[in-house]
């Protein structure tokens, strides 16, 4: 199959040599249409708007993608008011819809307004609607793409390759595990995290604009409204938290797994239950779960980890990641870090590191999460910096980072 760019640098010779024969022949050549630029659109975590597969049929699916610079990431238009096209199609809402959550594809271009498309400081507005193309439900690389309420949301941020990129923009996999405090929002927004969870299955207690991953706490949380309320608000849905632990989910091994198909039933993409600890060891609650969900043929997409050091010192990351890679060796799934820190609980009331020692250890393993490829996503323990967790908190109630949130706001961004 010839490539398009090698289709494209014959018409170059061909128009160059019919412009040699009308000169010879003493004709003045007619002045070539000048050639509309075209770039790639950037968003969240710095991926681009692409065509799926690079797919020209109407209907085909406009996605979220690594961007690399093919045909199916090469649009016209962008900067302008009016049609954006590609692969000689235009970006559509489907059925002309002014619905959240509508679908945008690829389609013959029509001159209607479910084609016409601004871009306002950020914000690429279809004017049919008057919504924001979204790439709503985070930043994964084939996230399909859909029109919502402008929001300013982090996913609702485009703009040409070399126009800065949206700014400022999460970092894909950082996240936080926070409960309610008055600046929730404000706080993850500064701490540029792209997703949070709060152990709970709604959001409704600390709403924010960074995505939402609900969480079944425990055995209690099984139930008809729960799973439903989950199903609602993510996509991706966290299991059991801590249940080797008595003060937290408290279950067995076979009571888990009885439990799971309901979880399951959801649809959703599903993390492993999440153990306090020994997530890697032979025969431990993790092991033993594991083991009986392949025996009972149940799904676990992903592993979801804890992880506390007590030792505060220059090489805690190391101790950190040694543990992230003893669990991926064993079970070979990605990894969520939904919780870590730095907190010596055998110590009562616990131990904390000095502020520098955070934030030492927050530059280093972020910076190892961030460069390892089967670590999905990881969030800190915990955004909010009061009582109790003032020591090792990101963020103050007065709306100010910690020097722990300082830090973590600049991870994933060096």
């Amino acid at each position: 199959m010839t490539s398009p760019n090698v289709s494209r640098r014959r018409l170059v010779r061909v128009i160059a040599a019919l412009t040699c024969l009308a000169a010879v022949a003493g004709v003045a050549a007619a002045p070539a249409a000048m050639a509309e630029s075209s770039t790639q659109i950037v968003g969240v975590a710095g991926k681009c708007v692409d065509v799926q597969w690079a797919g020209t049929a109407s209907g085909t699916t406009v996605w979220l993608w690594d961007c690399n610079g093919t045909n199916a990431q090469d649009w016209v238009g962008v900067g302008q008011r009016g049609a954006l096209r590609a692969l000689g199609k235009c970006l559509d809402v489907s059925g002309g819809s002014h619905s959240d959550g509508a679908r945008v594809q690829l389609w013959e271009c029509n001159g209607t307004g479910a084609q016409s498309w601004v871009l306002d400081d950020g914000r690429l507005i279809n004017t049919g609607s008057g919504k924001c193309l979204d790439a709503f439900g985070g930043a994964a690389t084939g996230t399909e793409l859909q029109i919502r309420s402008c929001s300013g949301a982090p996913t609702q941020a485009w703009a040409p390759a070399g126009g800065g990129g949206p700014a400022p923009g999460p970092v894909a996999k950082k996240g936080v595990a926070t409960w309610a405090f008055p600046p929730g929002a404000d706080g993850i927004r500064d701490v540029g995290a792209a997703w949070y969870h709060d152990w709970s299955p709604s959001n409704s207690d600390v709403p924010a604009q960074a995505e939402f991953v609900p969480m079944i706490w425990g055995a209690a949380f099984v139930n008809d409204a729960d799973l439903a309320t989950a199903q609602r608000s993510g996509r991706t849905l966290l299991g059991f938290n801590e249940p080797d632990l008595p003060m937290q989910a408290n279950m067995s091994v076979e009571h888990a797994l009885d439990l799971w198909p309901r979880l399951q039933g959801t649809g959703m993409r599903l993390g492993s239950p999440a153990v306090a600890f020994g997530a890697h060891i032979p025969g431990g609650w993790l092991d033993r779960f594991l083991s009986g969900a392949r025996d009972r043929g149940l799904r676990v997409d992903f592993i979801a980890l804890h992880w506390y050091g007590s030792y505060f010192g220059d090489e805690a990351a190391l101790h950190l990641m040694d543990y992230v890679q003893k669990v991926h060796d064993r079970y070979g799934l990605p990894i969520w870090v939904t919780e870590f820190g730095l907190i010596d609980f055998s110590e009562k009331p616990p131990r904390y590191p000095s502020p520098q020692q955070l934030v030492t250890f927050i530059d280093k393993a972020t910076a190892a999460l961030e460069a390892t490829p089967y670590v999905e996503r990881y969030s800190w323990f915990a955004l909010p910096a009061a009582g109790e967790h003032a020591p090792h908190g990101l963020y103050r109630e007065n709306g100010t980072a910690t020097e722990a949130g300082a830090a973590y706001r600049a991870a994933g961004r060096r």
